[in-house]
């Protein structure tokens, strides 16, 4: 089963090089310009959440969504989602070309590939992963944590497998 995928777009990065509104112009990505035009009930990244994603997710996202926030790191505050499942995602290396190598600096098809693997969808993972010449080097950079995180029942022990690599 594949996972409907969506975003916020604060309109906050360039748009030529905007993961994002790659993924919208090939129809695998809905992007909206409001929060409220996210499902209400979906797995929403959120880097200030206190829960991690993990295979516990899976259900809501399958059902509601997985959603990102796309706007910068450097924003002052994530707005709010009302009736969305805020989940972090665990320490990760970046692979795009603008933050390689940096920690929990993902784009946001990172950020997404890395959520829908975690969960279980891998086939969806490598489809928008392929879609950047550097995408698969994500999966190659990251391989052993997602697999072990992948593996975790709940956001407990995501974040207990995460400690190994901080």
């Amino acid at each position: 089963m594949s996972v409907r995928l969506y975003a916020y777009d604060a309109k906050a990065c360039d748009p030529k090089k905007c993961t994002a509104k790659k993924l919208a112009r090939m129809g695998m990505i809905t992007l909206t310009n409001t929060v409220k035009g996210l499902p209400r009930g979906c797995v929403l990244l959120n880097p200030t959440s206190e829960k991690a994603v993990s295979k516990e997710d899976e259900k809501d996202a399958a059902r509601r969504g997985l959603a990102a926030l796309d706007l910068s790191w450097k924003h002052p505050a994530f707005p709010e989602v009302r009736g969305a499942r805020d989940r972090a995602l665990p320490y990760l290396l970046a692979a795009n070309p603008v933050n390689y190598g940096k920690p929990f600096q993902l784009s946001t098809v990172e950020a997404l590939a890395a959520s829908l693997f975690i969960m279980g969808h891998e086939d969806q993972c490598l489809e928008i992963l392929n879609k950047f010449k550097w995408g698969p080097g994500f999966l190659t950079l990251n391989n052993e944590p997602l697999r072990l995180y992948a593996k975790a029942k709940n956001s407990e022990e995501v974040v207990e497998i995460q400690g190994e690599f901080i």
